[in-house]
């Protein structure tokens, strides 16, 4: 079968990564969330850390990233330059490219616009209720409810920007994806198996 992929694109606390994994499962699919961010490090030859540094994040470092770091596989260390749009579009090589040999599916990073010329790429949205993404993320961080707010703020707004300056379109906006689900009306678990199903009919599984 030729290989298809979904992208899930995700508020803070709303079981991205929880359904991410179930749709992985179900269809034999390689999932990749951070895993990204190893593959990317290690074709470009950079170490993982900056990427995870910039991670979903615009303006982390101003214009360019610039430190003493480690080349991946080494033990010796280098002056490097790299601005974040060259890492935006190393870890955009690395989607591409992953997302050419096996089904996959990627959480969030912009993957369904990386991808948006794949004829054979479903871009999901998931949302839930304040309050439970609040929990979500006490739960999770294991942190208090101040912490949690504070968590959920800055995560959304880092992706939103991230996601905003890359894309040129608006992070969450229905019209940018195939389906949008708000977890919180039937749980998280069922809210799989509806995307599951949903899958199913567009590619005729």
């Amino acid at each position: 079968m030729e290989p298809f992929i979904i992208t899930i694109g995700r508020q803070l606390g709303a079981g991205g990564r929880a359904i991410g994994h179930f749709l992985a499962k179900e269809f034999d699919m390689d999932y990749y969330d951070k895993e990204i961010l190893a593959v990317a490090a290690k074709e470009s030859g950079y170490c993982e850390e900056i990427f995870e540094k910039n991670d979903e994040k615009k303006g982390f470092f101003g214009n360019a990233f610039r430190s003493v770091i480690p080349m991946i596989g080494t033990g010796e260390y280098y002056n490097n330059s790299i601005s974040e749009e060259a890492l935006f579009r190393l870890q955009s090589e690395a989607i591409l490219k992953a997302a050419s040999t096996r089904s996959c599916v990627f959480i969030g990073r912009a993957a369904d616009y990386i991808l948006r010329d794949n004829p054979r790429c479903i871009n999901i949205f998931l949302t839930a209720n304040y309050e439970d993404r609040i929990s979500h993320v006490m739960e999770r961080h294991n942190v208090e409810r101040k912490a949690a707010r504070r968590l959920l703020e800055k995560g959304e707004s880092e992706r939103a920007e991230f996601y905003n300056f890359y894309s040129s379109r608006t992070w969450g906006e229905a019209d940018t994806y195939h389906l949008c689900l708000n977890t919180s009306v039937v749980g998280i678990e069922k809210s799989g198996e509806i995307i599951k199903e949903f899958v199913k009919a567009k590619f005729g599984l």
